[in-house]
């Protein structure tokens, strides 16, 4: 079950063969900040990779995760598998596509979590207007959106994140750890930038945004 916010999946252990543990849903929502279906979308789909790959939470580049859109679902990724942008391990992909393939390194194994063809508004009853209409919400609107809002994600964790997600382990590519670059002098505006991201512009280095893109519409 998603919603079994003691770290483990009922079903999934047992007391000879333990699961991963699995941050609770608590510091998912402190992370991100506020309660949205969204980051209840991406625990779920965390929790998938973590227990298709049999892995604990990544310390230091053991795991990494594709993530082929920025939405609240990303969030809840990097607190369950502890892969983030900073250390090199989350991959972003602009897609716009609620799918994540996780990925361990020392096993080479893959699984790829992508969501199902559903509308979760009109799959849980929550989408659609207050009794304003098009107006700012009542504060009894807004108390019952709130409320609804928490039914939806109270099913959402108590159902299988199957009902949600494919699952299907994958081929995939690993990517090498982070690699650590020297940084040169914007010839523009001072400022350093890596050596990688770096653009040559009239025989001086530039970066990115004080470069001037020159295009013949190819």
């Amino acid at each position: 079950m998603c919603g079994d916010l003691s770290g483990t999946t009922k079903g999934d252990t047992d007391e000879k063969n333990p699961g991963p543990e699995i941050a609770p849903f608590s510091e998912v929502v402190r992370f991100h900040g506020h309660l949205c279906p969204g980051v209840t979308l991406g625990y779920c789909a965390a929790k998938i990779g973590i227990r298709e790959l049999r892995s604990a939470r990544d310390v230091d580049e053991e795991l990494v995760v594709i993530v082929e859109n920025d939405a609240c679902g990303v969030d809840a990724i990097q607190v369950v598998t502890g892969c983030t942008m900073g250390k090199g391990n989350l991959i972003f992909q602009d897609y716009g596509k609620h799918v994540y393939t996780f990925i361990n390194r020392a096993t080479g194994d893959a699984v790829r979590v992508s969501l199902r063809d559903m509308d979760l508004g009109h799959h849980h009853g929550t989408a659609g207007p207050g009794k304003n209409g098009g107006e700012r919400p009542s504060p009894e609107d807004r108390q019952a959106m709130r409320k609804r809002m928490q039914e939806h994600v109270d099913r959402m964790l108590a159902e299988p994140p199957e009902n949600y997600f494919d699952v299907r382990h994958v081929k995939a590519e690993i990517p090498e750890k982070a690699r650590l670059f020297n940084s040169v002098k914007c010839s523009k505006c001072g400022e350093r930038v890596a050596e990688s991201r770096a653009r040559v512009q009239d025989g001086d280095f530039v970066c990115i945004p004080c470069f001037r893109e020159y295009s013949r519409g190819w």
